[in-house]
């Protein structure tokens, strides 16, 4: 079984004075996919800790790491720049399909900076902060995540 790790980015959630629906919806949507996935880590928006967060999260054997929150254009907003720094590369389809799929639900989409990288052979994804934001651009792209994982564990057979 895959295993999936949440990492939610708020300052509120860290601070305990919100929620943490998006980490747990998330959870949800992964749970129902199929992967083995513990609750959500809770970090603020700081560059640095997001960035131990996925760190932390691959090397500990995470098919796939999903962030949420810190994607918007707000000035705390550092999840991209932080994912960026420890990433080998970037998967821009994965962060197209995304938007693709926010758009239909509103044109505010187009301002998400969700995007998708690898770190090894983990696929870490960036998602928005809202619940619904959340939920609809990991929806989008769990259809590809299995391929993702089977490419990234070296089995590139094309059946």
């Amino acid at each position: 079984m895959s295993r999936a790790h949440v990492i939610t980015v708020s300052d509120g959630v860290s601070a305990r004075t919100r929620e943490d629906e998006s980490g747990q919806a998330l959870v949800r949507i992964l749970k129902n996919a199929g992967f083995e996935v513990s609750e959500p880590v809770v970090v603020p928006d700081e560059q640095q800790g997001i960035a131990d967060a996925i760190v932390a999260a691959a090397e500990h054997g995470a098919d796939v790491v999903v962030t949420t929150g810190g994607t918007g254009l707000g000035p705390r907003d550092v999840t991209p720049q932080a994912t960026s720094a420890v990433i080998d590369f970037e998967v821009p389809g994965i962060g197209e399909a995304m938007r693709r799929a926010g758009a239909a639900s509103t044109p505010m989409a187009a301002l998400s900076r969700s995007m998708a990288g690898v770190r090894g052979q983990t696929l870490i994804i960036n998602v928005p902060g809202s619940p619904r934001g959340a939920a609809e651009s990991l929806e989008a792209v769990v259809p590809v995540l299995a391929h993702a994982i089977k490419l990234l564990h070296g089995d590139t057979k094309h059946g």
